[in-house]
């Protein structure tokens, strides 16, 4: 099941973005990457406010995980 998730996400070959050409497909994975390395970086310098920043912990994670399935949900093949 992990297996078939992470090609889900990670493996050009099988991902939504297989359509589409490959340069367009790196500059799209470079954004997701992007991304989540700024929600890991807000999230790891809000780590001394913990307490007081419980919610913008859980807001990031959120808009990371919404955003990356709204990128997917965008280039998903149709038929």
């Amino acid at each position: 099941m992990m297996k078939s998730m992470w090609n889900a996400v990670m493996d050009p070959e099988q991902n939504a973005f297989l359509q589409l050409p490959k340069a367009v497909r790196l500059q799209l994975m470079v954004v997701l990457a992007t991304l989540w390395s700024a929600i890991f970086c807000v999230g790891a310098g809000l780590v001394a406010w913990t307490p007081t920043f419980v919610f913008a912990h859980v807001a990031l994670l959120l808009a990371g995980i919404f955003g990356t399935g709204w990128v997917f949900a965008a280039y998903k093949p149709r038929n």
